[in-house]
């Protein structure tokens, strides 16, 4: 691979910008026969908690236009299973790893950072888009004041470099990208999804069980587009760009609107090459470009 794709990100060289979205790639297992995961930026993985998580009752996911709504619930197999199985799996697998945390507390969050403080992780990538269940369930993303202390609580603890993840369900995302940095975060990851609805108007019901779900996919990109670069402009750490990107121009988009690196995720549930493809088309931007590196276009807009 061309050294031109070669980016660093938060003190971490990574050899190309093209890393996977929590949630959407497992820890790789499911895509290991379609993607060389050492040929990635990195895995991001699966959000991972202190206890496993059940997740949400189905139906959990419904199809929209131009992309998918959601309602998981972060479900995942707890940090123990997560160490013995899903790490040691990237690791045989040589792949860079960036760990996506969450909790329905402080101190979940920090359990997970103290037990990842030794293991060979790049990077961890704080899901603040979960419930406060200590705050009547207000998510830790949508108050400046609550985002800045959990970025203080979980670098505390941390070791490796932390990349706080931001709701785009604000009224101001760089309100909430200046509360992070203030407490310390290494670098910024947007957007999560975007709280969405369907109705099943043949059932007359709700098509998620939870009734309201994430909603993500190629519909969602120009808000995240507009996010990102409004974020890459609020603030000096990097920002690691994410939202509906589908292919090569996608991903330039947001490397130009100032994004040191990009995250492909719901693209992989219908072509699981995406991340793979996207890494060769940047390869052979740069060299038709004659770009001394892929970084030469970040925030050139």
């Amino acid at each position: 691979m061309s050294e031109k794709l070669r980016v660093n990100f938060a003190g971490v060289t990574f050899e190309n910008p093209v890393t996977t979205a929590s949630g959407t790639f497992g820890s790789g297992m499911e895509y290991s026969d379609f993607v060389d995961l050492e040929k990635l930026g990195a895995v991001t993985t699966k959000g991972v908690a202190n206890v496993p998580w059940p997740g949400n009752p189905t139906p959990r996911i419904a199809e929209t236009h131009g992309g998918m709504l959601n309602a998981i619930g972060l479900q995942n197999p707890g940090i123990d299973t997560f160490i013995h199985r899903d790490l040691a799996f990237l690791h045989e697998k040589n792949a860079r790893i960036i760990v996506n945390v969450c909790g329905r507390s402080m101190e979940d969050y920090v359990d997970v950072v103290e037990r990842l403080a030794e293991e060979n992780v790049d990077l961890l990538e704080i899901n603040i888009s979960c419930p406060n269940v200590k705050a009547g369930g207000i998510a830790f993303g949508q108050k400046p004041e609550m985002a800045e202390e959990i970025t203080k609580a979980v670098k505390r603890a941390a070791r490796q470099p932390v990349i706080m993840k931001l709701s785009p369900n604000v009224t101001d995302i760089t309100e909430m990208a200046r509360a992070v940095e203030a407490g310390g975060a290494d670098g910024v990851s947007l957007i999560n999804t975007l709280t969405g609805m369907k109705i099943d108007v043949n059932r007359r019901c709700f098509a998620l069980a939870n009734q309201t779900g994430g909603m993500s996919g190629p519909c969602v990109k120009p808000v995240a587009v507009r996010m990102v670069y409004q974020v890459a402009h609020a603030v000096k750490i990097p920002v690691l760009g994410m939202g509906g990107i589908q292919n090569t121009e996608d991903a330039l988009e947001f490397l130009m609107a100032g994004a040191t690196m990009v995250a492909v995720g719901t693209a992989n549930f219908f072509n699981p090459c995406a991340t793979s493809q996207i890494i060769d088309g940047l390869e052979e931007y740069a060299e038709r470009e004659r770009l001394n590196n892929i970084t030469d276009i970040v925030g050139c807009v």
